[in-house]
């Protein structure tokens, strides 16, 4: 069967591009540096099933070398490259799109100060609008660190952790169960509108469980609310021709759901996984199954 799949290792780069330095990414790589932390400690980096579809010789093209503990010479099965992106700005809207056809002209807009990020006024309309006594954080953080940061007192005030990084994003993190996850969507959803004037691609809902900062984990219920796409993705255009999307993990979101047939939720790798598979095992000729394997990012962050 002629079907088509995109299975993204999310922040799972192989090399900078030539405008890394614009977002303080020089030197970034981080397959070449887990395989040189690894070298370090004399384990052994064994991945021989990526390394046959080309993943350790596409670093090669992107960085200039091949990931310590890889073959220069592997028993390729497929067909490999390595791209760089042509649109502006380096945050998962863009990227996405541009991997679905679609590649963004403009830049986004971005919060940029590291501490107090977001203008006075956002804040003050979140917490009229959206009935909070407050927020937290208010700063670029990683969203692991945030939670053990600020959890306990999010628990303690009700106040919900407020956060960005550096892609065009503002992320709200609050407990699924104490703070509830239709309130934190709905304070999203409000926050979606009020974000559009500063050209914000996407406002993500996290929920986290727990209750000490040593145990929160973030659930599967994140959502994105994500700016769609101005133009026909790829996505799209299998739809035309009578296939079927699947959309596994947070694909769908990021396409503000335009193009998607299926959207499926997974929380880890293994289930994000299992349902690839699945979707494969079902899929017909011409349908395109996209999923985005997440836990890279949210489970260890972008740093």
């Amino acid at each position: 069967m002629a079907r088509a799949f995109i299975l993204v290792m999310d922040s799972l780069g192989i090399g900078g591009a030539p405008d890394a330095k614009d977002f303080g990414d020089e030197g970034a790589n981080t397959l070449g540096h887990i395989a040189e932390e690894l070298a370090k400690n004399n384990i052994p980096f064994s991945i021989p099933f990526l390394e046959q579809l080309g993943l350790g010789l596409a670093a090669n093209l992107a960085s200039g070398k091949v990931p310590e503990g890889l073959s220069e010479q592997p028993n390729i099965v497929g067909q490999y490259g390595s791209a760089i992106e042509r649109s502006a700005g380096k945050d998962t809207i863009t990227g996405h799109w541009e991997m679905a056809g679609l590649y963004v002209k403009e830049d986004w807009g971005y919060f940029k100060d590291k501490q107090n990020s977001f203008p006075p006024e956002l804040i003050q309309a979140m917490c009229e609008q959206g009935n909070i006594s407050g927020t937290l954080a208010n700063c670029h953080a990683s969203g692991t660190k945030v939670l053990e940061d600020f959890g306990e007192e999010h628990i303690t005030t009700g106040k919900p952790i407020v956060y960005t990084s550096a892609d065009s994003v503002i992320q709200i993190a609050a407990h699924e169960t104490l703070f509830g996850l239709n309130r934190l969507l709905d304070l999203c959803s409000l926050t979606r509108k009020l974000v559009d004037k500063y050209n914000i691609g996407r406002v993500i809902a996290r929920p986290f469980i727990g209750d000490k900062s040593n145990n929160f984990s973030r659930t599967k219920n994140r959502h994105d609310y994500a700016v769609p796409p101005y133009a026909p993705t790829l996505l799209d255009k299998v739809q035309e021709k009578g296939g079927e999307v699947f959309a596994i993990g947070k694909v769908s979101d990021i396409f503000a759901h335009k193009g998607v047939s299926h959207k499926l939720k997974a929380n880890g790798h293994e289930e994000l996984m299992e349902k690839t598979i699945a979707c494969a095992q079902n899929a017909k000729s011409g349908d395109l199954i996209f999923t985005n394997f997440v836990n890279f990012d949210m489970d260890f962050g972008h740093r």
